[in-house]
């Protein structure tokens, strides 16, 4: 039999993994009688832990909402993965700090054995810039933002906010994160239209209305994926491709934009990025020939590319003929 103060933390454990236990369940799991597992909540009771009884055969028990925070049960293995997600988070603009006070915090409260695992992980590792793709820096995650949006999410309340150049309703429905960027995927209540909206180009004015959701109709990273290449992004760009457009569907991550069939040797891919350099070098990695007119910012930064590859080529062919010589 496990001593007191060992069992009271495993009941403990036990109570926070799951919504409810019954008496026998957490007898058996603990190894005790029910007449222990009834102390033992008596003494967590005590204690401050407040542990509700909820009827049903044989009587079961629930944690509840209270004052005092349950001490912090990890296991190894939970351990060690909620430091290396905070040590990823410590990348992430607008969490840089916060994610480095949890993770101090993490190390304080655990055993001396789970604390020199996590110190040893932290002294040996580092978390690189997150943004390796893109010459436009991240924006800067506001974590009251997110939290006023889940919350209008949770109370089912309409958001009345500005929105690039537009004033917008929106019913919002969930928050999806995607390309380091945090996308609110919601209804227009006039059209009954989807579309995600992101996060750092949304600002709430005064609030919403009550609304009844409506049921999504499908897949939402799917969907966000989907319209974030077609319209979310910062500048956008048709290019056509001297292919067919199953042939540019092959090549590409659904993610790149979508293609629109010409002929069976000729279709246009819409696209966009961060910046129209990440457009220009995006299509360079196509391996398809393509011909683009506009927009005329793109059509600039090719002919940048083209001279650079250009110059490459005839250094390397110059080192190769003096070094024939």
């Amino acid at each position: 039999m496990r001593e007191t103060s060992a069992r009271l933390l495993a009941l403990l454990g036990l109570l926070q993994s799951r919504v409810d236990w019954s008496g026998a369940e957490l007898a058996e799991r603990l190894d005790v009688t029910d007449r222990t597992v009834r102390k033992d909540i008596a003494r967590l009771r005590e204690l401050g832990y407040p542990v509700d009884a909820v009827r049903g055969p044989g009587g079961r028990y629930r944690l509840g909402a209270g004052a005092k925070l349950p001490p912090l049960l990890l296991d190894e293995d939970e351990a060690v993965a909620v430091a290396v997600a905070l040590r990823a988070a410590t990348g992430m603009a607008g969490f840089e700090e916060t994610s480095g006070r949890a993770l101090t915090k993490l190390e304080q409260v655990l055993p001396d054995k789970l604390r020199r695992r996590l110190a040893a992980l932290r002294q040996a590792t580092s978390a690189g810039p997150v943004n390796t793709d893109s010459n436009v820096e991240d924006p800067a995650a506001d974590p009251n933002l997110l939290y006023e949006l889940a919350a209008a999410i949770r109370d089912h309340r309409s958001l009345r906010c500005d929105y690039r150049d537009q004033r917008l309703e929106i019913e919002p429905y969930h928050l999806v994160g995607w390309q380091r960027r945090w996308y609110l995927v919601g209804r227009d209540p006039a059209t009954g239209t989807w579309a995600p909206y992101r996060v750092d180009w949304l600002r709430p004015r005064t609030g919403g209305r009550r609304f009844t959701p409506a049921s999504f109709p499908g897949d939402l990273t799917e969907f966000v994926v989907r319209e974030v290449a077609r319209t979310g992004w910062a500048v956008g760009a048709r290019i056509r491709v001297h292919a067919s457009a199953e042939e540019v569907l092959a090549r590409i991550n659904p993610a790149v934009g979508t293609v629109e069939a010409i002929s069976d040797t000729e279709s246009v891919l819409v696209t966009g990025g961060d910046s129209f350099e990440v457009v220009a070098v995006w299509i360079s990695m196509l391996g398809l020939d393509f011909s683009v007119t506009e927009p005329p910012e793109l059509v600039a930064n090719l002919r940048t590319l083209s001279r650079r590859y250009a110059r490459a080529i005839g250094d390397a062919d110059g080192s190769a003929a003096g070094n024939r010589k």
